[in-house]
């Protein structure tokens, strides 16, 4: 007597390929966030280099708002932190360009 072995049957066929496609597959984390956070702190360290810092600080604004406008991180209170922490230090970058940028002619006063 031989003992029946339960068989997958998705690997029964070796023609049939062992994924299936159409089962949901868990939503990976957006990197929006980061490259936000990454970017608004690249523009305020660039801050004498005026033209590349703003529109550092204005990419961080943009990925930290699309970012909190996405499911995956609005249902992430870690992922809307970093997202909203990058939209802060865009703006701050934007901000501290903006003065290096405008503090020569105000030296001239």
């Amino acid at each position: 007597m031989t003992a029946a072995i339960p068989r997958n049957p998705r690997t029964a066929n070796p023609m049939r390929p062992s994924v299936d496609r159409t089962e949901a597959h868990p939503q990976q984390p957006s990197r929006l966030p980061t490259a936000s956070i990454i970017l608004g702190a690249l523009s305020i360290s660039a801050f004498w280099l005026v033209e590349l810092s703003f529109v550092l600080g204005v990419t961080a604004v943009i990925c930290g708002a699309v970012a909190i406008s996405r499911s995956t991180v609005a249902d992430s209170d870690a992922a809307s932190l970093r997202a909203l922490l990058g939209i802060v230090a865009g703006t701050a970058g934007i901000t501290i360009s903006t003065g290096a940028a405008l503090l020569p002619m105000l030296a001239e006063l």
